[in-house]
């Protein structure tokens, strides 16, 4: 498995773990079933500390995207949303440009809210579909 983190970024390490196999998930490069490496295995190709990896894969728990036993692994749970997991990953993309270029989160949140306030409609994610 191909994961891509930026260490001279100021973006925790764990949300940047945590985004990219959101995005896999999402591009059909991990289905549901799938296992992820062991967290030691992933550290180590990461170069990154295990507590890192372990920290992003509960993250992944609670979001109920992968499910770990032990003894079994981490693997990728059953049903998965994906459009719901593309929007996580579009969420974690704009709080880490926002941090890169210092919005503050509550910045952001302002930003956000006066997006989706009454009168403003939302911008469509994609084109609409002909029928």
């Amino acid at each position: 498995m191909l994961l891509e983190i930026d260490l001279g970024t100021d973006s925790p390490l764990y949300l940047q773990i945590a985004a990219a196999i959101r995005q896999a998930v999402a591009a059909e490069r991990l289905v549901p079933g799938d296992h992820l490496p062991a967290g030691r295995a992933l550290a180590g190709s990461l170069g990154v500390n295990l507590d890192t990896v372990q920290r992003a894969y509960r993250l992944l728990a609670d979001e109920g995207l992968v499910v770990s036993r032990v003894g079994r692994g981490t693997q990728i749970a059953r049903p998965v949303d994906r459009d719901r997991v593309a929007l996580d990953g579009l969420v974690d993309e704009l709080v880490n440009r926002a941090a890169a270029i210092g919005v503050s989160r509550a910045e952001l949140a302002s930003m956000v809210q006066t997006a989706t306030s009454a009168g403003r409609p939302p911008a469509p994610l994609s084109p609409p579909r002909p029928s």
